[in-house]
């Protein structure tokens, strides 16, 4: 099978709102045509008269998402909870989780130089709960929590 009927024949299924990986599939599967998704996509920007923007997914609103935020900030555990991985990242002494009392959540690092460093933060912790983490922490690197 030659490219010009290789080409018909995606900008037909293309022309039917057909994706590229089932356009893929079927070359494959119904006239024995073995491409990369990527040849098959190079293939498809050389016609004309196709309207890749009809074949995009709609994209949901935003503002369905954003809702849920208040929501998380409601969850309060009242009690900052600090957990102390038993593995050891290269360049630190100890890292964990934690979770704070007012819901946020982080990712912690204590490196070599006693430099306490957060990550990955989900939210915004408050004072109080920054103090919380230190006492926590110092508890269970001491082996009191």
């Amino acid at each position: 099978m030659d490219t010009m009927e290789i080409k018909k024949i995606v900008a037909k299924k293309l022309s039917e709102g057909m994706p590229l990986g089932d356009i893929l599939k079927l070359l494959a599967d119904e006239h024995k045509v073995t491409m990369t998704f990527l040849e098959l996509r190079l293939l498809a920007s050389e016609l004309e008269d196709v309207n890749w923007e009809a074949m995009e997914p709609e994209e949901e609103e935003p503002e369905e998402a954003e809702p849920e935020k208040p929501e998380a900030e409601e969850e309060v555990t009242g009690h900052t909870t600090v957990e102390v991985s038993k593995l050891t990242r290269p360049g630190a002494v100890a890292h964990g989780s934690v979770n704070f009392g007012s819901g946020a959540k982080a990712d912690w690092t204590l490196d070599q130089m006693g430099r306490l460093g957060l990550s990955n933060a989900e939210g915004e912790p408050t004072q109080e709960d920054i103090q919380e983490f230190q006492e926590e922490l110092q508890k269970a690197l001491t082996g009191q929590g």
